[in-house]
């Protein structure tokens, strides 16, 4: 799956992006070990002084606007939910975020309270096509409007308005074993959206090549984040919710 045209808002070409990470930290793991002490993801440091000033603020400033939003639209969306299928409106799963520490992420449900049926070792990952997503929830998913309760998520400082998704404990542990770099994602709070997600790398997938693609836009924002990317993923983002084309599903 290609990226989006509008990439080119935000991203030069820069193929070293991925080293450049890779090499900035290989050092400091290296010498970790050296010293005796474990270098796995819980030990990378803290980012808060490389995110850009202001960071904080802008969530908090448009996480309040966003979490109105959320008040006034929640009894409509839940009773779409009730109508189209019994269980929870909403939705909470354990997900991973800043240093690989564990929270509790907030959704709307959009899909039928049923076990998939997968294979050993792989994590339930939500395809196109998917026959547990009701009509309902195939709308909430293509409008984004299922990811509004993480709202709560971003207010309570467990997550970002941008930055990389935050995935199931389960399929972080899938890709941590597939990609040597996985886990610099947790550098730094996971996002409602992100650069990925507006570059056309969204969705449940257990393509290789299209998480290594994934992966790379992650750490390209890592590398890159600033206040006027942030508001260009905003932009992009709200741009693709009005038009319906945020490549969900």
């Amino acid at each position: 799956m290609s990226g989006n045209a509008d990439a080119s808002l935000l991203e030069k070409a820069s193929p070293t992006v991925r080293d450049n990470i890779l090499n900035k930290y290989r050092v400091e793991k290296q010498e970790s070990r050296k010293n005796g002490f474990p270098a796995g993801y819980h030990q990378i440091p803290s980012p808060v002084n490389q995110q850009f000033w202001g960071k904080r603020a802008l969530d908090l400033m448009l996480g309040s606007i966003a979490f109105v939003l959320f008040m006034v639209a929640f009894p409509f969306i839940a009773l779409g939910i009730k109508f189209s299928s019994k269980g929870n409106v909403i939705f909470k799963q354990k997900r991973t975020g800043l240093n690989g520490h564990v929270f509790t992420c907030y959704k709307f449900r959009t899909m039928h309270n049923v076990t998939k049926n997968r294979k050993a070792g792989e994590p339930d990952i939500t395809q196109r096509g998917d026959n547990r997503i009701f009509t309902f929830g195939s709308i909430l998913r293509k409008t984004n409007l299922d990811e509004l309760p993480q709202i709560i998520n971003v207010m309570k400082g467990e997550m970002s308005l941008i930055g990389p998704r935050p995935y199931p404990v389960d399929e972080c542990k899938y890709w941590n074993n597939t990609f040597e770099d996985f886990y610099y994602r947790y550098m730094v709070k996971p996002g409602v959206t992100g650069y990925a997600q507006v570059t056309g790398f969204r969705g449940g997938t257990l393509d290789v090549d299209h998480m290594r693609q994934r992966l790379d836009k992650d750490l390209i924002y890592i590398e890159r984040q600033s206040l006027w990317m942030d508001i260009k993923i905003l932009f992009l983002t709200v741009k693709q919710m009005v038009t319906f084309k945020t490549n969900a599903h």
